[in-house]
């Protein structure tokens, strides 16, 4: 696997989001009629591209397992928002809690791998999975949260999403052991 092949494929994946969260925080309404094709579409890409990468270079990757997982998981909820709009509408604040919950943990679990491996710069990850999960899992606890504030914390969590993406870019040659 090319180390400049994963560097870029995350480096644009972490633009993406992170513009898809700039959208959201600075133009609430259109968030608020877009928020499940951006969540969808956003989730889509950054599931494929985990997988693509993992396709390409499992062999040589450290933790390789969990972001096939995240890959995986990530693109069958992105089905489920895209393909089913009108129960997206209802259940948004549980399926994006989902998505954060699980690429949280596994981003999580992943962290304490890079570190059995020495790979500088795996607290980073640590920290975004709790932070990830945590948030996902507080979504389940208010579900009935006004549209607006949804709009803002999807907006706030993509923009994580991306940063964790662009981190993996930035650390792209530690994942893969050169």
């Amino acid at each position: 696997m090319n180390t400049f092949f994963s560097r870029v494929l995350w480096g644009i994946v972490g633009v993406l989001l992170i513009i898809c969260g700039i959208i959201c925080l600075a133009q609430p309404a259109v968030a608020l009629t877009t928020a499940t094709l951006f969540l969808g579409i956003s989730m889509m890409v950054s599931g494929i591209v985990d997988i693509v990468i993992f396709a390409k270079g499992n062999n040589a990757m450290f933790g390789a397992g969990w972001f096939l997982v995240d890959g995986i998981l990530t693109v069958l909820l992105s089905l489920l928002i895209l393909f089913n709009q009108a129960f997206t509408a209802l259940s948004l604040p549980f399926i994006f809690g989902m998505w954060l919950m699980f690429s949280g943990i596994t981003k999580f679990v992943n962290s304490f791998d890079l570190q059995r491996m020495g790979v500088r710069g795996w607290g980073w990850f640590t920290a975004i999975g709790i932070v990830l999960a945590l948030a996902g899992f507080l979504s389940f606890l208010k579900p009935v949260a006004s549209l607006f504030a949804l709009s803002i914390l999807t907006g706030v969590l993509l923009i994580l999403q991306g940063a964790a993406s662009l981190l993996r870019a930035i650390f792209a040659g530690r994942f893969l052991g050169k």
